[in-house]
């Protein structure tokens, strides 16, 4: 016997594996369908692990995941005699939402994913296997106005037009329906949304599946007229490559502080071909105003897009402040198109920013509440716009109306599937930038910011360790490397360039480059001086400066926090230079604390002491330096430093990223100026 939500691969049944092994096939390739987009299932029997008596089951992709990377955890498995029985007492599709809530009950075993929206259209259509994917062809021809006409023209009756409906139990019994009317079809395209194919076997399936999306693609692309978008705008094409991300730098933390007025969300920003010529052409702004279709992508994207109506070649200052008034029309028209459809049941609207923003010969900046939901918008869009030029160059594109993406976009069902959500994490949509961050207390600090929600942006002279650092922590959706030399202004620019177009911008800034040289006063040159004070205090001046003027234009505030040291207070032998350069660290703080504070901007320090292990700047002859200073060996520095304080205990890495994570969080909101002491107890090192 064996209990399917626990079940051991030797236990798998084939179908299973066939099952799993078709949806990642279908899943990988984007022409099939959409990130998360669609879902797979197969009959079969299996043992009931109560009565020992074999059963009927379907194993269908639960809600939520993706086909691409599906594992059978991402099953739902359930009962085909109570499933087929749930007909009977169907209330009609007026109460249909009721008909989802009962999937559980038909669930058999334990554990699996929570049944999807689409179980009905699995479960009830009389054919051992069923995909229903996303194809941007499918899609096309599902959106295109002459819709049915054209679908017999490309399939014959291989494939059956299936009327808009929302996704749902009643979807299901349409389905049903065709498919007993038609047993020569292979599958429907979906009015609006998409396909659905079948087959006896799972090749067959898949092979209907793939069959009905290339003919799609060949059909479009062989009848299709030339410019579906219409003649190029005068003026609307793409800037050059280095030109164009030089923008898209500057405007991504002006565009996320606007799509972040009702919540922060992270950026991405696509400036992808496809999407620069989409936006070269006349008929854009008309296309984007329909909206999407699909309602992944819809639910992802919002009812349409927010589009800047200059060219490229317009000033600045003068496109700023149009996408400030687009903004404000945006906001006022979400807000219109909520109470021209919203009932006494609908729940509350959950905000009015854009989540796509699109800026002509310059990209596409889409918005969502971490780095991956904000990509998959991006991507989403582009879906539509393929979906677009499709639906246009053999029709004209006609999405399903605008009632019925609100009524999906409001749902009940989608509702509670976000209040299944987890509670976001304390830094979550926080962008943070560490200089020195591919080592030592930089490295501990990443990885305790990635840890509470936030995205980085590993900053560091050694460019292999930084790009090993972000690789370690999750890659570019969470963390990306960067080469930077904090004594370069250009490599500065460049760094936060770099963040800007990776995320939108920047809340967070760790100053924690550093080195040290530890010389009496007598054998300190001038070179040695120069050099840690252009590291340390040159260069902790020179990210704030640049940071605060992204954290300005996006108007959300943010984190400035310098890693200085125990001896920007305590006076020690031989570190002449060190030590003061230190204490031009801590003095910034108070000044730009006092300076930065009516932009919401908190500025604080960390003065730790004795971080040997992990440490670059001890590992670099420091160590050795000060433990020769000290009469000690090298070894035990870390330990020879506890000793000495009160606390008699060895300060690490983490303990000081500990304290960069609390101060940046919100329980620290209403604290700028300060200087926390992460050094064991120094009492020589107490602030006065």
């Amino acid at each position: 016997m064996s209990r399917m939500g626990v079940m051991s691969t030797a236990s798998t049944p084939v179908v299973v594996t066939e099952l799993l092994e078709r949806s990642r096939r279908l899943g990988s390739d984007k022409r099939n369908t959409n990130y998360a987009g669609g879902n797979t299932s197969a009959k079969g029997t299996d043992t009931d692990p109560v009565t020992g008596d074999e059963v009927e089951l379907i194993w269908v992709k639960g809600s939520g995941g993706d086909l691409g990377t599906l594992t059978q955890a991402g099953l739902a498995v359930i009962r085909l005699d109570r499933l087929r029985a749930m007909v009977d007492v169907y209330p009609g599709v007026d109460r249909e939402d009721e008909m989802v809530h009962a999937f559980s009950y038909c669930l058999h075993g334990t554990g699996g994913a929570a049944p999807s929206i689409d179980t009905a259209m699995h479960g009830l259509v009389d054919q051992p296997h069923v995909d229903h994917l996303h194809p941007d062809s499918g899609i096309a021809l599902a959106t295109a106005a002459d819709g049915p006409a054209l679908t017999a023209e490309c399939f014959g009756d291989r494939v059956v037009w299936v009327p808009w409906r929302r996704p749902g139990f009643q979807l299901g019994l349409d389905i049903r329906d065709i498919q007993r009317a038609n047993p020569q079809a292979i599958g429907c395209i979906l009015g609006g949304h998409g396909i659905t194919a079948w087959g006896a076997t799972s090749t067959e399936a898949e092979a209907n599946s793939l069959a009905i999306i290339r003919e799609a693609e060949a059909f479009i692309a062989s009848r299709g007229k030339a410019e579906p978008f219409g003649a190029v705008m005068p003026g609307y094409e793409a800037l050059p490559v280095q030109q164009r991300r030089a923008r898209a730098a500057v405007l991504a933390p002006v565009i996320r502080g606007l799509a972040s007025t009702d919540r922060r969300m992270i950026g991405h920003f696509d400036d992808s071909e496809a999407v620069l010529e989409f936006l070269s052409r006349s008929e854009h702004p008309r296309l984007a105003d329909l909206g999407t279709s699909c309602p992944d992508h819809f639910l992802r994207t919002k009812v349409r897009p927010m589009v800047l109506d200059l060219p490229p070649s317009a000033e600045l200052d003068e496109v700023i402040a149009r996408l400030g008034e687009l903004h404000a029309e945006y906001r006022d028209e979400y807000a219109a198109y909520y109470q021209r459809h919203a009932e006494p049941n609908s729940p509350p609207m959950r905000g009015a920013d854009p989540a796509i923003v699109l800026v002509p010969g310059v990209g596409m900046f889409s918005f969502g509440a971490n780095k991956q939901t904000a990509r998959v918008a991006g991507e989403f869009y582009l879906n539509a716009i393929n979906v677009m030029r499709g639906a246009e160059a053999i029709s004209t594109y006609a999405p399903i109306p605008e009632v019925e993406k609100f009524r999906i976009e409001y749902w009940e069902l989608e509702e509670a599937k976000l209040r299944r959500l987890p509670k976001p994490k304390r830094l979550a949509t926080r962008i943070a930038l560490i200089t020195g961050g591919a080592s030592g207390i930089g490295l501990a600090t990443a990885q305790a910011l990635v840890a509470e929600g936030a995205c980085v942006v590993i900053a560091d002279r050694d460019a292999d360790g930084a790009q090993r650092v972000a690789t370690e922590l999750g890659g570019p959706d969470v963390a990306i490397g960067v080469a930077a030399d904090v004594t370069d202004e250009a490599a500065i620019e460049a760094t936060i360039a770099a963040a800007c177009l990776a995320f939108g911008g920047v809340d967070l800034v760790v100053n924690n480059a550093g080195l040290s040289l530890s010389r009496p006063l007598l054998e300190t040159s001038a070179q040695d001086w120069d050099l840690q004070h252009d590291v340390m205090a040159r260069g902790s001046f020179l990210v704030s400066r640049d940071t605060a003027r992204v954290m300005i234009a996006q108007g959300m505030g943010g984190d400035i926090i310098y890693i200085c040291s125990k001896n920007a207070i305590f006076a020690g032998p031989a570190n002449i230079a060190y030590s003061a350069t230190k204490a031009a660290q801590a003095h910034q703080v108070r000044l730009l604390a006092a300076e930065l504070g009516e932009y919401g901007i908190r500025v604080n320090g960390i003065n730790p002491d004795g971080v040997v292990q992990g440490s670059g700047i001890f590992a670099s002859g420091w160590g050795a330096n000060r433990a020769a200073v000290y009469g000690i060996e090298e070894k035990d520095l870390g330990q020879f430093y506890a000793q000495r304080t009160i606390l008699k205990r060895e300060v690490l890495p983490e303990h000081v990223a500990a304290a960069v994570a609390a101060i940046a969080s919100d329980e620290f909101s209403r604290t700028t100026g300060l200087l926390v002491p992460v050094d064991g107890g120094v009492a020589a090192a107490f602030l006065r």
